[in-house]
């Protein structure tokens, strides 16, 4: 059994309370929020204690590992006193805002002998595995390129529900807050990338940061790829996919949120047999992504293995991400270098 605290007690914090109820050897013990009404919510619907301080949430004698979904650019100096105080940490998207600050915590969890696992749900998707074995597995004969594409729609009245949405200090850009999972999943799947050009535009919103990007990917295999971020669609939600194609394949898995295979073809299937896998995968009904993220993260606990998606694979896309602002910034391509000397 491994007991849990959650801190911040919005919208996603939800979602893992209810991974927790459905885990037999996972407990929830206590959560942490500033605002009392939101804490008092989820203290009183599941029998846990409440904390206004972090510093008291973190000395609950039950507590062994902290869930954190608190605004992004928090998520540094949250994690850092959690992993001061010897608890495992289990971190919402994104990981952090600042590459200095994920070096930092990387080492310093490793050094207080604590697991850190960051939150990135589509990996475990069906779809998105089988999307994994086709690529592992060489289906596509040689990969020419590749794109991710997010396509939503978010209104005004979403910013204005929450002070942090929307600035640069907290929420940090729609490929953060928005994009990053399926820029996780086009770097995870075909990376490492050696090259980024991109342009970043806010056509409709008052934020501090793009509403639309755009950018040109080439990865070190010589594929080439795209990405395409916005949250300016009309009138809601229209897409979120991933397209790769090969010289012996094509896979394209949509819908608004990256559920369905759309395209499925390969040559060592016929059609018929292609069709059949597509339907198949389509059919088959997923845990929720963050209910089997929670079960990795305890046992990585538990057989003191590294998570899923540990802080250093978590640095892999923050790096990518903040090439690509780097690009938006000097309208200039950004070659990634294997230290990461130019990325800020």
């Amino acid at each position: 059994m491994v007991n849990f605290g959650i801190v911040g007690c919005g919208h996603i914090a939800g979602k893992h309370v209810n991974a927790l109820d459905q885990i037999a050897n996972a407990r929830l013990v206590a959560v942490c929020d500033s605002d009392q009404k939101r804490r008092a919510s989820f203290s009183e619907k599941y029998g846990v204690s409440s904390y206004e301080n972090y510093d008291e949430f973190l000395k609950d004698p039950e507590l062994e590992a902290v869930i954190i979904c608190t605004p992004s650019g928090s998520h540094a100096a949250i994690g850092e006193k959690a992993a001061n105080a010897g608890k495992h940490i289990l971190l919402e998207k994104p990981f952090v805002l600042d590459t200095s600050q994920g070096k930092s915590l990387v080492e310093l969890c490793k050094s207080k002998g604590v697991k850190l696992g960051v939150v990135h749900p589509n990996r475990v998707k069906t779809v998105v595995r089988a999307l994994s074995e086709a690529v592992n597995e060489g289906w596509f004969g040689k990969i020419t390129h590749a794109s991710a594409v997010v396509r939503w729609n978010r209104s005004p009245e979403y910013f204005n529900s929450a002070s942090w949405r929307g600035t640069i200090e907290l929420d940090g850009g729609i490929l953060f807050n928005q994009a990053i999972h399926n820029i996780d999943l086009l770097n995870w799947l075909l990376g490492p990338v050696d090259e980024v050009f991109a342009y970043g535009a806010t056509q409709l919103h008052n934020i501090e940061y793009e509403d639309v990007c755009v950018c040109s990917l080439k990865f070190k295999s010589g594929a080439l790829g795209t990405i395409e971020a916005a949250i300016t669609l009309y009138p809601e939600n229209l897409e979120e996919s991933i397209s790769i194609f090969g010289t012996q394949g094509t896979a394209v898995i949509g819908g608004k949120s990256l559920s369905k295979i759309q395209e499925w073809k390969f040559a060592r299937f016929s059609d018929a047999e292609a069709k059949i896998q597509a339907d198949q995968l389509n059919n088959e009904s997923d845990q929720t992504g963050h209910k089997e993220i929670i079960e990795d993260f305890i046992k990585a606990i538990t057989r003191n293995q590294e998570p899923l998606v540990s802080g250093e694979e978590a640095m892999k896309v923050l790096y990518l991400i903040k090439a690509i602002y780097q690009s938006t910034k000097t309208n200039q391509p950004v070659k990634i270098t294997s230290d990461w000397s130019v990325i800020m």
